[in-house]
């Protein structure tokens, strides 16, 4: 089980796969196609990558206002169900029906399929109106039932899901087939309210579709970059440095806590560096193998709390070298390519001639001194087969 802090000082229990990328977040690019019901609240809550809110004393037309997707208390034959498209294909590692808030609402069981679709399987369901106090038409469904979604593989099996309270919010339930996927069915059974939806795993690029020598970031999370391990992610999550795009907020990066080994009086060399003796850190394993050319640290929104330096080492293992073992320490495996470098606030940071040619590498270590946050990571370079190597 890997450990993180969280903003209340308590160290929080998830299963490793909680720390993948959640490959159905709206911010990846997932998208709810068809759901059977959005009585109460809309399935796109699902995707979400804001925590859940609560609303005191607010109501719609249709009842509660509720942050998630609530179906209506079903009178006919059947249960709900939605079919989300993920945002990057990729293996399914586990995932987290959080029914945050949903306390005498809450799905009382859950389960999720998978299928591989073709955009001409997708083009079968009809364009969906996302509306609270809307179902689907009899005529909706059936187009819908062309893809034969009931009898998809099952991903999870049924499984109980748990009240919305604080100590019982999250249900954390591995994959039972660990697989590529492009779309899945989210099954409540037989009706109610969710939260959110997580489904934690790793993009799987077409690598036969990318030209030789061809740039492209190899950590990004839509590459298959994927975070294995920190340091600390008491206010924001390292897997958030390989997401697409700039960061929306501070909350859409990586940020620690205050080091409490900070010395009483800050000093600097002749860079301009603080001297300091910890430093915070994250693990990456690249989508692919590939060598590094260029860099890119990103501080966008961190403007009090920005790291005073970072250095970024570089490693390279055969796959699957990194499931039982903590990389961090191990310091007879990195060689630094990004030697430490001074950063600025709120900034984008572009490092070319700065970056040294260690050869190929598949995973990197982060490093910030002495810690704060950063929005985004870019490593910059070309593929390397590793079966070249042997």
């Amino acid at each position: 089980m890997a450990q993180r802090q969280d903003a209340s000082g308590t160290r929080e229990k998830k299963p490793k796969f909680a720390e993948l990328n959640n490959l159905i977040s709206e911010k990846l690019g997932g998208r709810v196609l068809f759901a059977t019901d959005d009585w109460f609240a809309v399935a796109e809550n699902l995707l979400k990558e804001s925590d859940p809110e609560w609303r005191e004393g607010e109501f719609t037309d249709c009842g509660k206002w509720m942050d998630g997707w609530e179906t209506r208390r079903k009178r006919i034959p059947g249960h709900d169900w939605c079919i989300i498209r993920l945002g990057v294909p990729g293996i399914i590692e586990g995932i987290d029906a959080d029914t945050s808030f949903f306390t005498g609402n809450f799905v009382p069981r859950v389960s999720l399929q998978g299928a591989v679709l073709s955009p001409e399987d997708e083009a079968k369901i009809p364009p969906r109106k996302s509306e609270i106090g809307t179902q689907a038409c009899e005529g909706v469904m059936e187009q819908v039932a062309q893809l034969d979604s009931h009898n998809w593989p099952f991903i999870v099996r049924l499984t109980e899901a748990r009240p919305g309270y604080m100590d019982t919010c999250h249900t954390y339930i591995e994959a039972a087939v660990k697989k590529r996927w492009t779309h899945v069915r989210l099954n409540i059974y037989p009706d109610g309210g969710i939260a959110r939806l997580k489904v934690f795993g790793r993009a799987t690029p077409d690598w036969s579709k990318v030209p030789k020598g061809k740039l492209i970031d190899l950590a990004a999370a839509e590459n298959g970059g994927v975070c294995l391990e920190y340091s600390d992610a008491h206010y924001g999550h390292p897997r958030n440095l390989i997401s697409p795009g700039r960061g929306v907020t501070m909350a859409d990066g990586w940020e620690t806590a205050r080091r409490l080994d900070r010395p009483a009086v800050l000093q600097a060399d002749a860079r301009g560096v603080l001297q300091v003796p910890g430093f915070e850190w994250a693990v990456l394993r690249l989508g692919h193998p590939g060598v590094v050319s260029q860099v890119e640290v990103d501080t966008h929104h961190f403007k009090g709390n920005f790291p005073d330096s970072c250095r970024i080492d570089g490693c390279l293992l055969q796959e699957g070298a990194d499931s039982a073992v903590s990389l961090a320490a191990d310091e007879g495996l990195w060689k630094t390519f990004l030697p430490p470098q001074k950063l600025r606030a709120h900034a984008r940071h572009f490092y070319t001639s700065e970056v040294e040619n260690v050869g190929p590498i598949s995973h990197v270590r982060v490093v910030m001194a002495p810690d704060g946050g950063i929005s985004r990571l870019r490593l910059i370079g070309t593929l390397f087969s590793l079966a070249a190597r042997l």
